[in-house]
């Protein structure tokens, strides 16, 4: 554990040399693409309310001067699989990216998809001294929360205070300053196979760049696509990229759950590939030009003139009805939201005063998917966009880029997490099982 909180206590503090520097690259490595974005930061934090930017993603001034993507090599399933694949994809559009912002960058931020991710809810609970609450005290309820055994080859990604109480009064964000007698806290944290991150800084490396911060692609997708009442009251955010579809449930503010179907975009493109008997270039136009999963009476008359794969044109010409592309994309589409429901209802998302979800990711622009969706997922469902920021492209405004943009926020303002704290050393928190993810249920 220690390792590990040196580890991320030294990404943290790269981060601020970076953002002294005024430059960070922004990295979402994807199954389908790898995407680029160079932030300049000017100046010292300040707080804007006005442009749906709430308090969890307090902006520091910053704004994209460079944005550059690529189709990603070497990723299947949201993780690096082939390592030097991933590395020349990587070289190539950091390159684009600084060209185009004329700047040179050491640092990047970035996030994953894959990695196999799991939620814990931790509490721990103190007792407090005369005088009010202070960051130390803080530092010992965060340690004394019991850690349950990640298992080997796992590490930890976020660690996360989600909910402090004093005594009798729960719900607090920030305790300090506050007098009491005792002091509790909930804690969610996340863990992925350590491999994953191994990997990527393998790539960052050979690139020379250094890794100063990295987080879960549904985690920041979540902070890019919900507003402000949705991350408040409870919503999940449902990020569908191509090899992995990602879930994050947030409440006050904060994730309290993450996980993945390890399904996306590139399983119905191979479907459509085999079932037109196709090459995947071209399933992959024909799902992003006719695509659909809704069939209606015109369909049946509307046809795709598709070619085979012989190189003969005219030999292989021949006609489609959109009707029948449908009927190949419908099965997998809806086995993706079933796995999703599946997830949601094990993480006890029912329990929630809302139950908002927001669909978001390059996946989720398929048509008709807003007509589908809620047969599946509830009544409540939206599909979802970035919000705006500073700078960006018209190109990188889209759904496929929730990640990207979500990550320039983290970046921006990271919510404290258990290593931005002096914990003692001897004092790293103590394992014992406690797994549990319907905690925030009986909290708040």
């Amino acid at each position: 554990m220690s390792d590990l909180y040196q580890t991320q206590r030294a990404m943290r503090s790269m981060r601020q040399a970076a953002l002294q520097r005024g430059v960070v690259a922004i990295l979402d490595i994807g199954t389908s693409k790898i995407a680029c974005l160079i932030l300049r930061f000017d100046g010292p934090p300040r707080f804007v309310e006005e442009d749906g930017v709430g308090s969890m993603a307090g902006q520091s001034s910053f704004r994209v001067i460079g944005a550059a993507t690529t189709r990603s090599r070497g990723v299947e399933l949201g993780e690096t699989c082939a390592l030097h694949e991933t590395e020349r994809a990587i070289r190539t559009v950091v390159q684009a990216a600084q060209k185009m912002a004329n700047v040179r960058v050491d640092h990047v931020i970035a996030c994953i998809a894959g990695g196999h991710p799991r939620s814990y809810g931790l509490a721990g609970e103190i007792e407090l001294g005369d005088g009010p609450v202070t960051e130390h005290d803080i530092a010992r309820v965060l340690a004394s929360c019991e850690v349950p055994d990640i298992g080997e080859g796992r590490q930890v990604l976020h660690a996360q205070p989600v909910n402090f109480a004093i005594d009798h009064r729960t719900g607090l964000i920030d305790p300090r300053g506050q007098v009491g007698n005792r002091l509790a806290c909930d804690m969610h944290m996340l863990t992925i196979d350590h491999a994953v991150i191994e990997n990527l800084l393998y790539c960052l490396k050979r690139c020379d760049l250094e890794l100063a911060g990295v987080a879960n692609s549904s985690y920041v997708a979540g902070i890019s696509s919900l507003v402000e009442d949705e991350q408040e009251l409870g919503a999940a955010c449902i990020d569908m990229g191509g090899g992995a579809t990602g879930i994050s449930i947030f409440i006050k503010k904060h994730m309290i759950y993450a996980d993945t179907v390890r399904l996306g975009g590139d399983h119905v493109t191979q479907d459509i590939s085999k079932g037109l008997r196709v090459p995947l270039a071209v399933a992959e136009r024909i799902k992003t030009f006719h695509g659909g999963v809704v069939a209606t009476g015109i369909d049946d008359r509307d046809m795709i003139e598709i070619g085979g794969d012989s190189g003969d044109w005219e030999k292989d010409r021949r006609t489609v009805s959109r009707a029948e592309l449908i009927g190949i994309m419908r099965p997998r589409v809806e086995e993706i939201l079933e796995e999703v429901r599946e997830r949601l209802d094990a993480a006890g998302f029912e329990h929630l005063p809302s139950q908002q979800i927001v669909l978001t990711g390059g996946g989720s622009q398929i048509p008709g998917l807003d007509g589908l969706a809620p047969k599946l997922l509830g009544q409540q469902v939206r599909i979802g966009r970035p919000l705006r920021v500073q700078g960006l492209p018209q190109a990188t405004t889209g759904a496929a880029f929730s990640s990207a943009v979500g990550l320039c926020l983290f970046a921006a303002h990271p919510q404290d997490e258990w290593w931005d704290f002096e914990i003692p050393s001897e004092r790293y928190p103590a394992r014992s099982f406690r797994r549990a993810v319907k905690w925030f249920k009986d909290n708040w």
